[in-house]
């Protein structure tokens, strides 16, 4: 007789937790390689000594930390405020927020360089941001002017620039994981120590583009990392329901490539395990896999109803799970950095993204003449 198909496990908001999972902790000083990360990476992991700062426990410097708070903030405000604008109509298109993801980004993208490439996602605004990409030009792109990114062709979904080594957002699930290959492949025949990293979140991990990166890279020794961020619904499906594993980390290891599960929440965890990561890569170590478990502070998209989460999460979420509250009260409660000082920040993000909205919102729209404009690479 035929067994009962076992029960489907019920959504939840809650990650489960697992043994590989990073958490920093303020009371002890945070070492740049936890065990769970050393074990992971193997010998190329080995620990580096934390420089000895008076009264800092942290990985970083305060100038460090601030320009950490700096990125986290900005990015907030930045989706904060397309949120409010998007609501107004005068915006094309759809919009993805990033807005309680940005330690994860931030925690990453600190340790890059420009010649350092990134394929992101259809929620790509925090990672752009974090790479470097101009606010203002970001803005305007949203709002589709000449004066974008992208000449205001991308939008929301599809902001690049390559100076900063963003090869662009991506409104196709998974899609920049075999780009970050290639990158990745150039990088190792250029020898310029160059690492790529593909973002996808907990939906897009389901994609074939993505596993099969997963072997081109492994096979390949490529120096690409590939981060999961897992907010725990992909779109409005719970990760329990769609993902047979318990950590993306077992995933990785059918590959051959090692893997460490960090709270996405922590940017300090985040640092820390990305740092050994990327250090890994860039002295030929080969590929890994990041997983990020994380939360979203909006629906998948601007309009999404919600309806998968229960009454009172968001609110929770707010009040409870958010990434900048969580670091400001470590750096402030360890005396490295007061409260005025993160205040002044606050005000400064809080005016770059008012005058990025009054740039975006005087720029001209593209003509008929740009339509042909960009279609072919000039030589």
């Amino acid at each position: 007789m035929a067994k009962k198909p076992a029960k489907k496990s019920k959504p939840t908001t809650k990650a489960k937790s697992t043994k590989r999972v990073v958490k920093a902790k303020l009371a002890k000083p945070v070492k740049l390689v936890s065990k769970p990360v050393k074990k992971a990476l193997g010998k190329r992991a080995a620990a580096k000594p934390v420089p000895k700062r008076k009264g800092n426990v942290f990985p970083l410097d305060k100038a460090g930390l601030l320009a950490a708070y700096r990125t986290m903030r900005t990015i907030r405000e930045f989706e904060e405020r397309v949120h409010d604008e998007f609501a107004t109509g005068d915006i094309p298109g759809f919009v993805h927020l990033y807005a309680g993801e940005e330690a994860s980004g931030t925690g990453i993208m600190m340790h890059l360089k420009d010649i350092d490439r990134i394929a992101s996602t259809h929620r790509g605004h925090g990672h752009c941001i974090a790479k470097g990409v101009d606010v203002k030009a970001m803005m305007a792109e949203i709002y589709g002017k000449v004066t974008g990114s992208c000449r205001g062709k991308g939008g929301s979904m599809h902001i690049a620039d390559l100076s900063k080594g963003m090869m662009g957002a991506n409104g196709i699930l998974g899609a920049g994981a075999p780009l970050i290959c290639g990158a990745a492949l150039a990088a190792k025949y250029r020898g310029d120590g160059a690492v790529g990293i593909s973002f996808v979140g907990d939906g897009a991990s389901n994609q074939g583009t993505f596993l099969e990166s997963l072997n081109l890279a492994a096979v390949w020794n490529l120096p690409a990392i590939f981060v999961v961020e897992n907010n725990g619904y992909a779109e409005s499906t719970s990760r329990d329901y769609a993902v047979a594993v318990d950590s993306y980390v077992d995933r990785a290891a059918g590959f051959g490539l090692p893997g460490v599960t960090v709270d996405g929440l922590d940017f300090f965890a985040v640092y820390e395990a990305a740092g050994e990561i990327i250090r890994r890569a860039r002295e030929g170590g080969g590929p890994a896999l990041l997983e990020c478990k994380m939360i979203r502070m909006f629906g998948h998209f601007e309009g999404d109803q919600q309806t998968y989460r229960a009454k009172g999460e968001v609110e929770d979420i707010r009040a409870n799970k958010d990434c900048i509250k969580m670091f400001s009260e470590r750096v402030v409660e360890s005396g490295v950095i007061t409260r005025a000082e993160l205040a002044s920040i606050d005000d400064t993000a809080h005016a770059l993204i008012e005058e990025a909205v009054a740039y975006a919102k005087a720029a001209a729209l593209p003509t008929a003449k740009d339509l042909t404009n960009d279609v072919y690479v000039s030589y």
